[in-house]
């Protein structure tokens, strides 16, 4: 009888401390990790990783799998770039609570929010659940290829508890805080991560409604933060526009400061370097950040190691022609069909002469915002330069830059792909970006797998970090291979409590990667159509991940599926194990 389940032999373990790697086996049982270094007994399984490397599974913090979850057994893209366990609910957006009548609000809100069509809601969510701890029952019931956590959002618990007054953002009466903290409290106390909240105006419905928590007052997140602290668990996850950030004495960050003081809670939040902010905005709010955890807090800013960006295609959400009358009366037609008709001189004049129209007139700005727009290529390139752009192209044929990006949407029968970078983006300057991976008051997010299914696909970003910043990086200093697993799997583990998990040592959680990390290969997002309704969505590959490991059990193979789902709920924070030595 074989000694351990699992056996990886002969790989250059990067163990996710941040320490040197080294050379040895792992062998795994009973869904944990058992030994590791020169290992004699066998495997049941092995695998030879020599000349790979031997890393911790990704941990993600910051996804909204929510819906995904209760339909679909594989949270892709995200686990196909070595991530194990996903953190969800987060951005104030979610499933849980709900009475039955407010099912179309919750799926209209996430459809504005997180860009995912609201037919693919409404077909795949079986909504067997009303309050939060049956919503986790209902998921606990699923079997994934990645762990999967939830964070009560607020939306949901706003509009449950007020009704169309929490729709409509009226203020919170004092007994509408009570019910809503109560309801937050037991949500966490039944298995939840913490609280997520949002204050963006980019966070509307698609007929332009703000959201429900976007103008909530302090009062409303101090009684939620305030029953967490009652309860003495639970992180607070939130994401703020910061409009007045550069001010002395700043409202908006003052505030966080001080709901993470009266909870006693860790507190994190999205960052980016936005295009409308003044310019070093992002470097004040992490100094403010910085001398907040100097002063005994826990706060982190959840950043991207790339740009965040849309890509625009006449298969995605978005384009330059997708607000247009002619363009929308073809809705319904295939792809091909769609390509046929814009072929056609009649058609194409009638589109570039058109004058598009949305509720959200940004979106309009950003699908016409040629002079940042992008071919993405093969491999993807995610710092173009600006002689790259397509007004840049445009004007070197001679034409406007509006047919230009008719003929390149054409491209491929359809299928071509432009990139609009829409933060953390200085014309493939990554400077900044390096500067705000590397600030010890940051963590890896942002990478929103579940969300945005027609418009960006950042949940590739685990293996960006890994190619661009640890081995191809060309136009500076590159990150070293261990600094960048330690970020995608201990660092992040801990800003959520999962303790057990993020390090190859023995008893921690079995969770690995082997990498050919010399082949490690991002490839180009494509859209398919495997949604509940026949819903598309951006997928995005790579290259390299010779097995990735879930609780001892292979769940992929260069790539591919092996079938095994030992992915499960997990309820609460995790310790660290009793024989942790790190």
């Amino acid at each position: 009888m074989a000694a351990f389940d699992l056996v990886v032999r002969g790989g250059t373990i990067i163990d996710g401390s941040g320490g040197e790697p080294r050379e040895g086996d792992v062998a795994l049982r009973g869904g944990a990790i058992a030994q590791v270094g020169r290992i004699l007994g066998a495997g049941a399984e092995e695998i030879d990783a020599k000349g790979m490397i031997v890393t911790p599974g990704f941990v993600d913090i910051h996804t909204h799998y929510d819906g995904q979850i209760t339909w679909d057994e594989r949270l892709q893209p995200s686990s196909l770039h070595g991530v194990t366990t996903v953190v969800m609910g987060n951005c104030g957006v979610g499933f849980a609570p709900c009475r039955p009548d407010q099912h179309d609000l919750l799926i209209r809100v996430m459809e504005g929010v997180e860009d995912i069509p609201g037919i693919v809601m409404a077909e795949g969510i079986p909504w067997s659940w009303e309050s939060f701890p049956q919503y986790l029952d209902a998921i606990e019931r699923r079997r994934a290829d990645v762990d999967f956590a939830a964070q009560v959002p607020h939306a949901p618990v706003r509009v449950f508890t007020m009704g169309q007054r929490g729709a409509d953002r009226e203020p919170a009466l004092a007994d509408d805080i009570a019910r809503m903290a109560a309801i937050v409290a037991e949500g966490v106390a039944a298995g939840a991560l913490g609280f997520s909240t949002s204050r963006s105006i980019l966070h509307r419905l698609k007929d332009g409604r703000l959201a429900p928590t976007i103008t909530v007052n302090e009062d409303e997140l101090r009684g939620i933060a305030l029953g967490l602290k009652a309860l003495g668990r639970g992180v607070l996850q939130f994401i703020d526009d910061f409009n007045d950030a550069m001010a002395e004495g700043s409202a908006s960050l003052a505030m966080w400061r001080r709901l993470c003081e009266i909870s006693g809670r860790p507190v994190s939040f999205n960052l980016a370097q936005n295009p409308f902010w003044e310019a070093g905005m992002w470097r004040h709010i992490l100094e403010f950040v910085k001398a907040a955890n100097r002063a005994g807090l826990t706060m982190k800013a959840q950043v991207c190691n790339r740009p965040i960006g849309a890509n625009f295609g006449l298969e995605c959400s978005t384009h330059a022609f997708a607000f247009s009358p002619s363009f929308r009366a073809m809705a319904g037609l295939s792809t091909a069909a769609k390509v046929a008709a814009m072929r056609s001189p009649e058609l194409r004049a009638r589109l570039l002469a058109e004058t598009p129209d949305d509720p959200n007139p940004r979106l309009i700005a950003m699908a016409r915002d040629f002079d940042r727009m992008y071919r993405l290529g093969d491999p993807p390139d995610y710092s173009p330069k600006p002689g790259d752009s397509i007004g840049a192209a445009a004007r070197r044929r001679g034409i406007p830059a509006l047919e230009h990006a008719y003929d390149v949407l054409l491209e491929g029968d359809g299928t071509r792909l432009l990139y609009y970078p829409l933060a953390n983006f200085q014309h493939g300057n990554f400077d900044e970006i390096h500067d705000m991976i590397t600030h010890p008051c940051t963590v890896q997010g942002i990478a929103d797998g579940g969300a945005h299914l027609g418009m960006i696909c950042d949940a590739s970003a685990p293996t960006h970090l890994l190619v661009h910043w640890t081995r191809d990086r060309r136009d500076g200093v590159r990150l070293p291979l261990p600094w960048a697993v330690r970020e995608l799997t201990r660092a992040t583990a801990a800003v959520v409590g999962l303790n057990d998990r993020g390090l190859v040592a023995p008893g921690y959680k079995g969770d690995l990667n082997v990498i050919d990390y010399d082949h490690l290969r991002l490839h180009p997002p494509h859209v398919q159509s495997d949604l509940p309704a026949g819903g598309r969505r951006l997928m995005q590959k790579a290259d390299g991940y010779a097995a990735t490991v879930v609780s001892g059990v292979v769940t992929y193979r260069h790539g591919e599926p092996s079938g095994a789902l030992p992915g499960r709920l997990i309820r609460g924070t995790r310790a660290a194990p009793p024989s942790a030595s790190a």
